[in-house]
């Protein structure tokens, strides 16, 4: 039997292992504070930091098997998943990596030893590319290797040249490709037939060798590393002798399960594969923690799943099935992936909620195409950025939108569709952040140590300034600018907590402000202080750094109530709450989480009395350095979002609650003082967010709402105990009123109706009522249009009603009569002549106007225009 997937994972990290390695688990899809990136799409991604430097692991060999996704940014194989051999969406990339250990030598001979020897295949069948400059790599292969120069090919930097950015690390490539045999077209690497799929490249080297400046400049790295990867998928198809990463064994099982549920008993449909591919992408970007939304990685997500979803509809299937995947994947994929399985329930209630939400907004579009296509015939064309709306925001396919048009004869604009659609790729370019020069970033060349988990104050040293982005060695008064410090008791941003503010002071009995710090950041390791200088700064400089203590304490006193409310809502809603994101100052707190509905009112009381029995109960609060893997077993929860090191920091509020976290905290739970929620509200599909306040900032909103009802009980003379009593009357009342004058403008449009039927204008022997109902409702227009085309018995009607800022009209022609008038012809002379524009079909139409002031002429041009219609 040939190798499992499974196999070949588990066989590469033990092979590295075995060699030093230290086997990595697979990072989260959303790369931890790297803003560069939309998605981790390559096994090196986790590493970024160390190959830059700027982090430090207690290994200098590494191997994983890293799930990846490319769909969104620079990165997007989207289109083309279903229809190659090789695309996917989400896909594993098996890699090792040297941190200045072994270099070019030892990753050749890693990986022919492993190719050759652990998985068997022929020599003969291997292929080798180098940079066309990188003699080294050449030479290890030929005489070292043996292979045989005329299965090497020297290529160019556009292949074999690697970079992480226009400036930054960088360095040559070794590829390593398979040749699938004679049976399959194409030509070894570097030849003119070299886009076919005889040699397919499995394992990509990358030697990292040199900095490039912002001028060309490459500069030999002091450390040289080495970044690898294998995709599994590629590396399952060669040795399962298959040609297209689909016939591998997990994609065979996931497309046989995708054809059992939607019917389809043709395995070759592209729309299996695309489904197949699709649901391993959606289930392991909600377990990272996206969920379906109108922006960023959310939408990208929502694309997929609604491209998936209406595959299933090509294949016939109009009911939800999508999320009926996720067992199956769980099954094939959860014990390399625990997360996975611990996620499933969550996974397959988004995907079920998308799914549902996704066949109501097939509907909307619908609804708004048939608006738009209201007035257009035969021959018309419906407007290009109509289509694309239609495509952005409601998934609607070209296709599926051309197939409704056409049944009424009309054309859709490709060319403006077109144009649409470049105009967001465009956009899409412009907004992504990759090309970031790593070099121009301002980063600290030293750590500095934090000392705020005790002290609010601390003598220190100036040991880098910055203006500008750029080092310098003094700054004079006034100047903004950036202090690093040897040790500081400020608190960078991270982790949802802002940075502190505060004074820089001289290290003397004056104690003169030297600096006035407005916000706190990480450089690197190293953390500047932000501010304006308010006297001379010079490097070497001793200091005293002061924070706001005050705020501090605000921030404190939010923050630990984050971790409260976490708990509470995981105690209150279930285990599946997660983190999505927060944000702690010192007003007050932000808290988004996963839940799919509307956290209740009596829930939201649950989880406040919860955080205020936690507050009560005045735990003292434990803080604890430990191994990562040791953190996670003990139970801690990490947060959405936040990358962590090996050695993590563990804070824990008695059994109640214990997080991974790097922030600032109170001592015991009693110092949050009172907490109060102050709104609740969705944020996008699946998460929720939860605004409150702590400590004084809550006393005062409580204060106030008190102030506010004892106020609203004086206005409608009650008491703040009888209030809720009082306020139902007033309402019942209210009804009253409102059900007495609907009846009464019932009452006087029927009179009027009635006048108008019985004294209609005689045009050309045809019956025509165009009026103005003064006062009316343009709710009750339609109804009025229909009795007085009954009354008419056969006969032309427009009628109007109007407001300060609009018109709204209704036009009505009786069937005999639409060989002679259309109604939405009608409609839109009165409605050209307000500001407006309408449409229907020819025995009603409508239309609305933004200028009643024009409404009298406007009348009068349809009746005018109705004397020739009619003649």
């Amino acid at each position: 039997m040939s190798m499992t997937s499974a196999d070949i994972r588990s066989l590469f990290l033990n092979f590295f292992a075995e060699r030093g390695h230290e086997i990595v688990p697979s990072s989260s899809l959303i790369p931890g504070n790297d803003a560069t990136l939309l998605f981790t799409n390559a096994g090196m991604v986790p590493f970024k930091d160390v190959f830059l430097g700027t982090e430090k692991r207690p290994y200098t060999r590494a191997t994983s098997s890293q799930r990846c996704v490319r769909a969104g940014g620079k990165h997007n194989d989207l289109e083309n998943v279903g229809y190659t051999a090789r695309h996917h969406t989400f896909f594993e990339m098996l890699g090792n990596f040297s941190f200045g250990d072994y270099f070019k030598r030892e990753a050749i001979q890693y990986a022919w030893q492993f190719l050759t020897d652990e998985l068997k295949i022929p020599k003969e069948k291997l292929w080798v590319t180098v940079f066309e400059e990188d003699d080294e790599a050449y030479d290890i292969w030929a005489k070292e290797m043996q292979v045989p120069e005329d299965r090497i090919s020297r290529i160019g930097a556009k292949d074999n040249f690697w970079q992480m950015g226009d400036t930054g690390p960088c360095g040559p490539c070794s590829e390593i490709f398979y040749d699938h045999g004679e049976s399959v077209w194409g030509g070894p690497p570097g030849t003119p037939e070299e886009d076919g799929d005889r040699y397919i490249e499995i394992w990509n080297l990358v030697f990292m060798q040199y900095n490039r400046d912002s001028d060309g400049t490459l500069n030999p790295l002091p450390k040289p590393s080495v970044d690898t990867g294998m995709g599994l998928e590629r590396i399952a198809a060669v040795m399962q002798d298959v040609h297209s990463n689909y016939e591998t064994d997990t994609f065979v099982q996931l497309i046989g399960k995708v054809a059992e549920l939607t019917g389809c008993e043709d395995l070759s449909q592209q729309s299996l594969r695309v489904i197949a591919d699709h649901i391993r992408s959606c289930a392991f970007l909600i377990t990272d923690g996206v969920m379906p939304s109108n922006e960023g990685r959310g939408y990208v997500l929502r694309r997929i799943i609604r491209r998936a979803v209406r595959h299933g509809h090509k294949l016939g299937v109009s009911e939800p099935f999508f999320h009926k995947l996720v067992p199956e994947l769980v099954r094939l994929m959860g014990e390399a992936f625990p997360e996975l399985a611990k996620a499933e329930t969550q996974i397959v209630k988004a995907l079920l909620q998308e799914e549902e939400q996704f066949a109501r907004t097939v509907q909307r579009g619908l609804s708004l195409l048939e608006e738009a296509m209201q007035g257009l015939g035969e021959g018309d064309t419906l407007p290009g950025d109509v289509a694309f709306k239609l495509y952005d925001t409601y998934g609607f396919p070209l296709d599926l939108t051309a197939d409704i048009t056409r049944e009424r004869g009309v054309k859709v604009d490709q060319a403006g569709f077109d144009a649409a659609m470049a105009e967001q790729r465009k956009r899409a370019q412009q907004a992504s952040q990759f090309g970031v020069d790593y070099n121009a970033q301002v980063t600290a060349t030293t750590e500095t140590t934090f000392l705020g988990y005790q002290e609010v104050q601390a003598s220190s040293k100036i040991v880098e300034l910055f203006v500008a982005g750029e080092p310098v060695q003094h700054v004079a008064a006034g100047t903004e600018a950036t202090v690093v410090l040897e040790e500081t008791p400020f608190y960078a941003e991270s982790g949802g907590q802002v940075g502190d503010t505060g004074v820089l002071t001289a290290n003397d009995e004056s104690a003169t402000v030297m600096f006035t710090v407005t916000d706190t950041r990480y450089l690197g390791k190293g953390i500047g202080h932000l501010g304006v200088a308010q006297a001379e700064l010079s490097v070497g400089q001793s200091l005293v750094a002061q924070i706001d203590d005050e705020r501090r304490a605000a921030i404190r006193r939010n923050h630990s109530a984050t971790h409260l409310i976490h708990a509470a809502l995981r105690q209150v809603l279930g285990e599946h709450v997660q983190q999505k994101g927060s944000l702690v100052n010192e007003e007050r707190l932000r808290f988004d989480f996963s839940h799919g509905q509307a956290v209740t009112p009596a829930e939201l009381a649950r989880i406040e009395k919860e955080v205020n029995m936690q507050v009560l109960a005045n735990t003292r609060l434990a803080t604890e350095v430990m191994a990562i893997d040791e953190a996670k077993a003990a139970g801690a929860v990490a947060l959405f979002g936040e990358k962590y090191d090996d050695q993590v920091r563990v804070v824990r509020m008695g059994g109640y609650s214990i997080e991974l976290c790097g922030g600032t905290h109170v001592a015991q739970t009693g110092d949050i003082g009172l907490f109060r929620i102050i709104s609740e509200s969705g944020i996008a599909s699946g998460v929720r967010r939860i605004e409150a306040v702590t400590g004084a900032v809550a006393l005062a909103y409580t204060q106030d709402q008190d102030a506010q009802l004892k106020a609203l009980a004086h206005k409608v003379k009650s008491d703040v105990s009888g209030l809720a009593e009082r306020i139902e009357q007033v309402l019942d009342k209210q009804k009253q009123l409102e059900r007495q004058n609907s009846e009464l403008q019932r009452k006087v449009a029927g009179n009027m109706v009635a006048e108008l039927a019985a004294n209609p204008t005689l045009v050309h022997g045809t019956k025509v009522v165009v009026a103005e109902i003064p006062g009316g409702e343009p709710k009750a227009l339609r109804d009025m249009l229909d009795d007085l085309k009954t009354r008419l018995g056969d006969g032309v009607v427009l009628l109007a009603v109007r407001s300060e800022s609009k018109v709204n009209l209704i036009a009505g022609v009786t069937k005999s009569l639409t060989n002679l008038v259309k109604a939405g012809d009608l409609v839109n002379q009165a409605a050209a002549e307000v500001g407006g524009k309408g449409g229907g079909r020819p025995d009603m139409a409508q239309a609305g106007g933004s200028e009643p002031e024009k409404l009298e002429q406007a009348l009068a041009k349809a009746a005018a225009w109705l004397e020739n219609a009619l003649q």
